[in-house]
């Protein structure tokens, strides 16, 4: 029997009183378990923190000494108890590390998405689908009227112009895939990253992630070549140069918002949208679906009389 009550939403994050533990919490607590290393998944200084490798590596490096009391590293498909609760982790294919948490209590399997992408990414793990009773997914972009462009067809719009390239992007997971899909889509161009993007770099090219050419940027070197250099950056540096001069900017996401203004619209989101999350019902075949991050107003309504759809949020 499904327990409406397994996983609540609480201002520290999803809780699961049964196993008392929190998923991706907001606030410290004594046991969390992280789906992925996004800072809005994966907050220090929780006491124990069940996560992935990868997860905890971007994690050290992001909080340092602050990044938690104890790390317990899973590997994927490798059970294990937490106070009577069975969880394993998934690939979510989100980024590097990411993973889906399937937790199994009396007989009945919960499982919890955190992010997750379906398109093909070479630099992380390939999701997997498991079978469920209960579905807990993200619904960042579960809208009917979204549907993301093909990424290795979205990256050539880069070729468009031979001007240098100002392109924002997430530090850990965007930042790596846009290496790897400019360095199979992209030959001409030379790809300079910013400082704060290098460590991540490392972490995924010690974890064995092959991203291709890519070097620190150099004032100089964007200075004297006028031409086919990209500039990765993160968020805050793309918006705090608003006003760069002899460059093409663009900014790689999901949001449509977020495309205002800039000189390539670059629709690449490592999330799943609306016909992904269709299929991942589909695959996984739950009796039950939750919802959490973002509406699931629209998935109520498409499953109304077939299926039971729960906002938790």
């Amino acid at each position: 029997m499904i327990l409406d009550d397994f996983i609540v939403a609480t201002k520290t994050g999803l809780f699961c009183r049964y196993g008392d533990f929190f998923l991706d919490p907001k606030e410290i607590v004594k046991h969390a378990v992280i789906s992925h290393a996004h800072g809005d998944h994966a907050i220090g200084g929780n006491l124990s923190v069940y996560c992935t490798e990868a997860t905890a590596l971007f994690m050290k490096h992001r909080y340092k000494k602050f990044a938690g009391e104890a790390f317990y590293i899973k590997s994927y498909h490798t059970s294990f108890e937490l106070n009577g609760i069975k969880i394993s982790f998934v690939p979510a294919g989100h980024i590097l590390g990411s993973a889906q948490v399937l937790m199994e209590y009396m007989g009945v399997k919960y499982l919890y998405t955190g992010d997750y992408k379906l398109q093909p990414d070479k630099t992380c793990e390939p999701i997997e689908f498991v079978k469920a009773d209960v579905l807990i997914t993200e619904t960042t972009f579960a809208d009917p009227e979204t549907a993301h462009p093909v990424a290795e067809q979205e990256i050539l719009k880069l070729n468009s112009t031979q001007s240098n390239i100002m392109l924002g992007a997430y530090a850990l997971g965007k930042c790596q895939r846009l290496i790897s899909l400019m360095n199979d889509h992209c030959i001409e161009k030379r790809i300079l990253l910013h400082h704060s993007m290098l460590p991540f770099v490392k972490i995924y090219e010690q974890m064995g992630a092959d991203l291709g050419r890519h070097e620190p940027y150099d004032r100089k070197v964007m200075k004297n070549n006028q031409r086919n250099m990209v500039y990765l950056v993160p968020p805050m540096v793309f918006n705090s140069y608003f006003r760069a001069v002899n460059v093409v900017r663009a900014f790689a996401t999901g949001w449509k918002h977020l495309q205002n203004q800039n000189g390539i619209q670059l629709y690449i989101s490592d999330h799943a949208d609306w016909n992904d999350i269709l299929l991942t019902v589909e695959k996984v075949q739950p009796s039950q679906i939750w919802t959490n991050h973002g509406s699931g107003v629209q998935l109520k309504k498409y499953f109304e009389g077939n299926l039971v759809v729960k906002l938790l949020s």
